[in-house]
């Protein structure tokens, strides 16, 4: 049986979890998130637990099992505390700045670069290089801070560009570092 599928989901305090047709919906302090669960999987409340099983050991229940399991524990948990990708902004005359429900982000481009605040996700700019998204749902969270990122990659020479805070950025010699090693 899947290691991770055979975990309970324990249900913290301030959370209130339901369960109607296949769908699981979760309620907190953070939002409300809803899940369909795949026809194959079952699904139970017990207690202040939610239990995942799977109907037999086929090749797709094993993996719709631990799939299900993580979908709804990241729903729990996002209802609960929620989840945050902090990205930081390297480079001379690289900043960022939040105007109103707006993303500004100066990268060196000849234009200003605007990304606009979606539903269900928060940016905070505490200083002109660090950009803070946060939200309930972590598949949204994440999927906005890499098209975030993408507006404009580091690069592996200077390292300009905007990164993941815990991103690691190989660094390359550049053409004169090769000359030196005759």
């Amino acid at each position: 049986m899947s290691r991770i599928g055979r975990k309970p989901i324990t249900i913290p305090a301030g959370v209130q979890v339901t369960l109607k047709d296949g769908v699981v919906t979760a309620k907190g302090p953070k939002g409300e998130l809803t899940q369909k669960v795949h026809n194959n999987i079952t699904v139970a409340i017990e207690g202040s637990e939610i239990v995942v099983t799977r109907p037999n050991d086929e090749k797709e229940n094993r993996a719709l099992h631990g799939l299900t399991r993580t979908l709804i524990a990241n729903m729990v948990e996002g209802v609960a505390n929620g989840f945050s990708k902090e990205l930081e902004v390297n480079g001379v005359g690289y900043r960022v700045a939040k105007q109103g429900k707006d993303l500004v982000m100066n990268l060196g481009y000849s234009h200003q670069v605007t990304m606009s605040e979606i539903p269900g996700i928060s940016i905070e700019v505490p200083n002109p290089n660090k950009i803070i998204i946060s939200g309930p749902d972590k598949q949204l969270v994440g999927q906005f801070a890499a098209e975030v990122r993408e507006k404009r990659p580091p690069e592996p020479y200077k390292g300009k560009g905007i990164k993941y805070a815990t991103e690691y950025i190989r660094r390359k010699e550049g053409k004169t570092g090769a000359k030196g090693k005759k």
